[in-house]
């Protein structure tokens, strides 16, 4: 007996602890990637600022790399939230 596509999506649908698992994932990536970014601006800026004395670019550098700043933290805070979320329908599902 074969199952009709309505069965086989019921036995595949995601639990909401795996649906927020899959967002972390993706965010942690990017965080990663947010760090490099401000590694990479913050040699940018010292080059501005040190090597070419250039005050005006290295201050919109500086600008940039707070925005990036910004992003690192918020991200860094939504994946905690979202950790915290999962283990806490881990612990709802396991009762």
């Amino acid at each position: 007996m074969t199952e009709k596509p309505s069965e086989v999506k019921e036995n595949t649908e995601k639990t909401a602890a795996e649906k927020v698992h899959h967002v972390i994932s993706p965010l942690k990536e990017m965080e990663h990637y947010s760090r490099t970014n401000i590694e990479k601006l913050s040699e940018h800026w010292l080059m501005l600022e040190d090597d070419l004395k250039n005050k005006a670019l290295a201050a919109k550098m500086s600008d940039l790399l707070a925005v990036q700043n910004s992003f690192q933290d918020q991200v860094l805070a939504l994946i905690g939230d979202l950790e915290t979320e999962f283990e806490n329908l881990e612990q709802k599902s396991a009762k």
